[in-house]
């Protein structure tokens, strides 16, 4: 099915399943721990061994020699896999990293060796007997250092954009901003660690993995491992967290491939935490300056990002100033991003991924342009809302109400009673501010795919290769199909994460839920028009309710019509050239109330709110569960989040959970969350949008924001720990 016309009526609009707040499907399964994640398929391969991965104990060099002899003579060890007797290892080319050292080695924890045994003690024992001799060479792992080094990057999007005069219209603004941000390296942190059991059948593959992108991951596996598609078999039909860490395969897959092969017996990998956060991605840090030019009225005149990042060699900058492009009006305005080699592990993709880390810096500066003004926050933004991309005003948007979510969440968070004047309100010991950002994530689309089938007994089954990444897909694509079928979400069956199922979006960049049900609903319509054929009626007049079909006086039961042998229909929604005629984007509003200790600099956020526009909510309840997840990511990246690097040796020292920070329940009193009322048909028939990184984009200003109100202390170093403060006060 094409989509490259607004949609019209259709039977999703009915919204007597789809947009209720249904409970998520899956959660029996997963609150009775049954729900089967990657490294517990006990059930998929008889006889698996346990691998555990050696990682490169330095950060850039090569390997000398490789001793395995003590390693291979230990108990239980059934083989020990390098680059010396892995068999040929390539590198994807969606990958930076290669995920097998040797002898060249390009990052701290670089996979370098796999022990294979009976048992995951045994080789885990084993595993700190391969004796290793490096030849350590000089790293890059210090941005600041690197900087003036950075170069203009090969990017999807152009690196550069520039319209107008920018530099004339900051010269003679009547109020301008010109400051320097700067986020750390971040790491994703998912509960679930990467795992894969790997089993070959001859020449066959198979992998269950914890992965985002099933059909991503069986490219890939096939580019690295050169084998052909069909005898590659990816399938994940659970993911305990990504967050775009896992929208490739990483070294516990490929690992476990050529362990498997070697050793003749299926083998499982998991990464210890400590290895995730070196072995894996992580999110770039970034150095941002912004100026922006105004007039008296609030009016911007001019606008600039410029954004510096690292990878490693043939990498990928952090596409900060991306959202620049397209929040604000502005008629002069320029954006350009720089990458520098860095020696460090991969950067990558992590929660919204540009806007996230951009939105932290050009939200303070348009609170700093506020307080330049003496203008409110929350109408700054409001006066410089545009209807049309301001890089392309030819291009309207397709649907935008950021106006509307500043409003509402301005009302519903009691923006009113904000003192502007910085540390004027106190609580005890503790200094209260108000803070507010916007929220914006452009809405990416992706072809796919899905086949639908009813039973004799009326039951529906949807199969599809999309993930469930904790998000609900499970649930929004049952709901989808119950709508269309006219049947009780009790009577749909949905299987995920198969690489042998109609390829689909998958989870990842927001775009999931809604690309995802796209497909599910052209599967459903090309059901309908089986289901009415076979009942010798005209699809388009028929009507699917209560579990039947009805024309005029004929109505039958879909279990009647479908029959012993059953009705199957695959199809999938090809997306069009709608993103060209019309800037799509998701939209918000961000507010937070923070507490800081006047004598220790101890941030506490008190409540966090946000009102968000993003198309149609398919399911209340489950985008409510992200937006607040979002949220809470934010508040992380804000006030405790960074990946520490030690510049002498080139890692990330704090690479588990006890030194790597994230927000737990304590850290969020409470949380409101407020959707518009809104469909964009010009997104997909489902009218929707993504919702899932849209309420992190900008949180973490919204709280620095807060902070500052409260202190008049302002933090462009993220995160804003208590030393930062303190340091600022003295």
């Amino acid at each position: 099915m094409k989509f490259d016309q607004p949609a019209t009526r259709n039977p999703v609009d009915r919204l007597r399943i789809v947009g209720k707040p249904h409970d998520r499907i899956d959660g029996p399964l997963k609150t009775t721990g049954t729900a089967p994640y990657a490294y517990e398929r006990h059930d998929v391969a008889a006889n698996q061994a346990y691998g555990v991965i050696v990682g490169a104990a330095i950060a850039k060099g090569r390997i000398r020699r490789i001793a395995t002899d003590a390693a291979r003579s230990s108990p239980g060890v059934i083989a020990v896999v390098t680059h010396e007797n892995a068999g040929k290892v390539g590198k994807a080319k969606a990958i930076t990293a290669k995920l097998l050292a040797g002898p060249e080695v390009d990052h701290y924890h670089q996979a370098v060796a796999i022990v294979v045994a009976n048992s995951f003690e045994q080789a885990r024992a084993a595993a700190h007997l391969v004796e290793i001799d490096y030849e350590r060479a000089e790293g890059r792992y210090d941005l600041e250092k690197e900087k003036s080094a950075a170069v203009k990057p090969k990017m999807e999007d152009p690196a550069d954009t520039a319209v107008g005069d920018f530099d004339g219209a900051f010269a003679s603004a009547a109020v301008k901003i010109d400051q320097t941000y700067t986020t750390p390296d971040q790491s994703h942190a998912a509960m679930e660690p990467f795992a894969t059991i790997a089993s070959w059948q001859g020449d066959k593959l198979t992998v269950w993995t914890s992965n985002q992108m099933i059909a991503w991951a069986q490219r890939d596996l096939c580019e690295v491992l050169g084998l052909q598609k069909e005898n590659v078999r990816v399938v994940s039909s659970y993911v305990g967290g990504g967050f775009g860490s896992k929208l490739w395969v990483r070294s516990d897959a490929v690992m476990a491939a050529v362990a498997a092969r070697v050793a003749g017996r299926p083998v499982k990998v998991a990464l210890a935490r400590p290895q995730i956060t070196n072995n894996t991605t992580h999110r770039p840090a970034t150095i941002q300056r912004i100026r922006l030019g105004a007039g008296r009225d609030g009016k911007l005149t001019a606008i600039a990002h410029e954004t510096w990042s690292g990878d490693l060699p043939g990498g990928q900058p952090e596409t900060a100033a991306m959202q620049t492009r397209s929040l604000y009006a502005g008629a002069n305005r320029m954006t350009a991003h720089r990458l520098a080699t860095l020696d460090l592990p991969e950067g990558n993709a992590m929660r919204a991924p540009g806007e996230a880390p951009g939105l932290m810096a050009l939200e303070i500066a348009m609170d700093e342009l506020a307080e330049a003004l003496k203008m409110d926050p929350v109408e700054l933004r409001i006066v410089n809302d545009t209807q049309v991309d301001p890089e392309k005003p030819e291009r309207p948007f397709s649907q935008r109400d950021l106006v509307g979510c500043m409003r509402t969440g301005a009302q519903r968070f009691g923006w009113e009673r904000r003192v502007a004047t910085p540390a004027q309100v106190r609580d005890g010991r503790w200094l209260v501010g108000m803070g507010m950002a916007s929220a914006f994530r452009g809405n990416l689309t992706m072809n796919s795919a899905a086949r639908a089938a009813i039973d004799g007994k009326g039951i529906v089954t949807i199969s599809t290769d999309m993930t469930d990444i904790g998000t609900g897909s499970y649930t929004v694509i049952a709901q989808t199909a119950a709508e269309l079928l006219g049947v009780p979400l009790e009577q749909v069956r949905v299987r995920l994460g198969d690489s042998d199922f109609p390829v689909s979006a998958g989870s990842g960049g927001q775009w999931g839920g809604n690309s995802a049900t796209a497909g599910v609903y052209a599967a459903c319509m090309k059901l309908r028009e089986a289901i009415a054929r076979k009942a010798g009626l005209m699809a388009g007049d028929a009507r699917f309710e209560g579990g039947r079909i009805v024309s005029g006086s004929r109505n039958m039961s879909l279990a009647e019509v479908a029959g012993r042998a059953g009705l199957t229909a695959e199809d999938g929604i090809e997306f069009g050239d709608l993103t060209k005629k019309f800037a799509q984007g998701t939209f918000g509003a961000h507010f937070a109330e923070v507490g800081v200790d006047a004598d220790t600099g101890e941030v506490r956020v008190r409540r966090m709110s946000g009102a968000f526009a993003a198309g149609r909510i398919l399911n209340p309840k489950t985008a409510r569960s992200q937006v607040i997840g979002a949220m809470t990511m934010g508040l992380g990246a804000a006030l405790m989040e960074e990946a520490v690097v030690d510049a002498r040796h080139g890692y990330f020292v704090n690479h588990d959970l006890a030194e790597y920070h994230v927000p737990v329940h304590a850290d969020v009193p409470l949380q409101d969350v407020f959707f518009m009322d809104e469909v964009d048909d010009k997104s997909s028939p489902m009218k929707a949008k993504g919702v899932g990184e849209l309420g992190l984009c900008g949180s973490a200003a919204a709280i620095a924001n807060a902070v500052y109100n409260a202190t008049g202390v302002r933090i462009r170093d993220y995160p804003l720990t208590l030393e930062k403060i303190l340091k600022a006060w003295a």
